[in-house]
């Protein structure tokens, strides 16, 4: 027959603690009453928040029965609950800082990928503009060369021309698209 309530307030923690982790849901629940307002002191000076402390006292009393298995009467049940918590709350900060820093690596990849957009979107919208002032029999030879990435010779055969004037016309094009950035540049 199990001892009356009364008596068990009388109880030692540990020995409350074994019968806990023997499945007696009575003396994991009395265990909880006497050392709830202890955990959430500690919790709250640890975390710096009510609502923080609050969650981590909870989520240490969800996980206790399983972790009563491992308490072993060598040190005060109220030493090896200190011990709980403040591992508790350093798994829950580094949990914390790794979300932290996801979202932050997150962020600053967000935007090196946003400004790298940016900058091609500007390189090409210079290289279509500096394509239209191109006059037509070089806009056409850089389609082929560049945009189909044809060969000289492959462009060449396209066109009717000769391989040599399909360098040239090339030459013309590099010629024209660093005089357009030095305009720009002034």
């Amino acid at each position: 027959m199990r001892p009356t309530i009364t008596m068990r307030m009388k109880t030692s923690d540990e020995a409350l603690a074994q019968a806990a982790s023997d499945g007696d849901s009575e003396a994991f629940g009395l265990l909880a009453r006497r050392h709830y307002d202890r955990l959430f002191r500690l919790s709250w000076r640890l975390t710096g928040h009510k609502a923080d402390a609050e969650d981590l006292t909870h989520d240490i009393l969800a996980a206790l029965p399983a972790k009563l298995r491992g308490f072993r009467s060598d040190a005060r049940f109220t030493t090896w609950l200190y011990r709980v918590t403040l591992n508790a709350a350093t798994d829950r900060a580094r949990k914390a800082q790794r979300r932290r820093t996801a979202r932050e690596g997150w962020g600053q990849d967000y935007t090196r990928r946003a400004a790298e957009a940016a900058e091609a979107a500007q390189a090409q919208d210079w290289l279509t503009t500096a394509m239209r002032a191109l006059p037509p029999e070089l806009r056409e030879t850089v389609a082929l060369t560049l945009g189909e990435d044809l060969t000289q010779a492959q462009a060449a055969e396209v066109m009717g021309l000769s391989e040599g004037t399909i360098a040239w016309r090339m030459s013309e094009v590099k010629r024209h698209l660093r005089e357009m950035a030095t305009e720009e540049a002034r």
